[in-house]
C-alpha cells in the first residue's frame, strides 16, 4: 500500500482517563457528557476542547463513540489524545470501529479495557490527506443516515402532536366513557427458545424492541407491542409481519381503535406504574384493559389514522434507505481501513 505505514496505537495516541462528574443526568449543560456506552447527559465544563473519540473503560460492553463538539468524559471511559499531528481524528475513530475493544480486558472483577493491550494494537496509517478523504467518505454516509433518522423522529413527533391535540387538548365531554378493552385487546407474546430460532426476515419483538430475526411470523402488520416482562413502558409500532416474543404484549384485536391511534394511546399511558411483579417487573394485560378512558368517535380515530399513516409510510421509506446506506458503510469500512479500497481525490 503506497504511502501507508504500520504503527502501534501507543506510538500515535494516549488514552486519557475520564473524571467523576456530579449532576450530569440532565440536558441543560452546554457539552455532552459521555461514559462507556455513549452519551449519559450534559455538562457545563469539558475535558476535551475539540471533537474527539471516547472509548469505554468499564463494563461488559465498552463502545467507541465520537463527539463532534467539545465534551466531558466520566470515569467509566477514556478519551483519545493524539501524540502526532498527522492523525485525522475522524479517521482514527473509523479505524477503532474495526477493533474488538471488549476483548481487551484487564482481567479484573469488573470487565475493563486494558490500556497496555490497546497501545499494542496495530494501525495502518495512510498519508494525512488520504486519511481525511477516507473519513469524509464514511462521514458522508453516516451524515445521510443521521439525517434520515432525524427526519423519522420529526415525522413521529408531528403525528404525536396531532394525537395530543385531537384526543387530549380538544377532547369532548360528550365522548362516551369506557375502558381500554373497548378500544383494543392485548395478548401475551409467543415462546421462542433461542435454540429454535432460525435466521429469517421477520423481526422478533421483545419488551425492549426488535432483537434478531426468525423465519416465521406470528403477527400480521401493522402491529403494536409493549413490554410484558422485564422492561415496562416502551411501546413499538411494527410495520412488517413479526414474531411477538413472550416478554411482550401485542394488540391481537382492534375494536374501536385503529393501529396508530392505539400506538400513541399506549405511549400516553404510564404503563410502568402498573407493574405487578416483585423481582421481575411484570405487566398484566387485564390491568391495562380495565383502565377507564374516553372513547373518541371512530370516524375521528380513522381520520387521525389516515394522516398519521402518511407520516409512517415516509418513515418506512426512510428506514429502507437507512438499511441500504448502513450496509454500504459497513461493507466499505474494513476495506477502506485496510487499503483494499482506495479513495481518490
Amino acid at each position: 500500500m503506497n504511502g501507508w505505514k504500520e504503527h502501534k496505537w501507543g506510538e500515535i495516541a494516549t488514552l486519557e482517563y475520564g473524571k467523576g462528574l456530579a449532576n450530569y443526568q440532565n440536558d441543560n449543560g452546554k457539552y455532552p457528557a459521555l461514559g462507556t456506552n455513549g452519551k449519559i447527559g450534559t455538562s457545563d465544563i469539558f475535558l476535551n476542547s475539540n471533537p474527539g473519540i471516547i472509548i469505554g473503560r468499564k463494563g461488559a460492553y465498552r463502545g467507541v463513540h465520537y463527539s463532534t463538539t467539545p465534551f466531558y468524559v466520566i470515569d467509566t471511559a477514556f478519551y483519545l489524545k493524539p501524540k502526532i499531528n498527522d492523525l485525522d481524528i475522524k479517521y482514527a475513530y473509523y479505524q477503532l470501529l474495526t477493533k474488538d475493544i471488549n476483548s481487551m480486558d484487564s482481567g479484573s472483577a469488573i470487565p475493563s479495557t486494558s490500556r497496555e493491550d490497546f497501545y499494542d494494537l496495530n494501525i495502518y496509517l495512510p498519508p494525512f490527506k488520504e486519511q481525511k478523504l477516507i473519513a469524509e467518505t464514511l462521514t458522508g454516509l453516516d451524515d445521510k443516515i443521521d439525517l434520515l433518522q432525524r427526519q423519522n423522529k420529526t415525522l413521529e413527533q408531528l403525528a404525536e402532536t396531532l394525537f395530543r391535540q385531537w384526543f387530549a387538548e380538544e377532547a369532548s365531554e360528550d365522548w362516551e366513557e369506557g375502558k381500554v378493552i373497548d378500544l383494543f385487546v392485548l395478548q401475551r407474546g409467543f415462546d421462542l427458545p433461542s435454540q429454535n430460532r432460525v435466521e429469517g426476515k421477520y423481526p422478533v419483538i421483545t419488551a425492549s424492541g426488535a432483537n434478531g430475526f426468525h423465519n416465521e411470523y406470528k403477527v400480521k402488520a401493522p402491529g403494536v407491542t409493549t413490554g410484558r416482562s422485564g422492561l415496562l413502558g416502551e411501546v413499538f409500532y411494527i410495520d412488517t409481519d413479526f414474531w411477538a416474543l413472550n416478554t411482550s404484549l401485542f394488540i391481537v384485536e382492534y375494536k374501536l381503535a385503529t393501529p396508530l391511534f392505539a400506538y400513541f394511546f399506549l405511549k400516553s399511558l404510564d404503563l410502568a406504574s402498573l407493574n405487578g411483579g416483585s423481582a421481575v417487573p411484570t405487566l398484566n394485560r387485564n390491568d391495562v384493559h380495565d383502565l377507564e378512558t374516553q372513547l373518541p368517535p371512530k370516524e375521528l380515530m380513522q381520520n387521525f389514522e389516515n394522516i398519521a399513516f402518511t407520516f409512517f409510510e415516509k418513515i418506512k421509506s426512510n428506514n429502507t434507505q437507512i438499511k441500504t446506506l448502513t450496509q454500504l458503510r459497513d461493507s466499505l469500512l474494513p476495506k477502506l481501513m485496510s487499503g483494499e479500497v482506495r479513495v481518490k481525490n
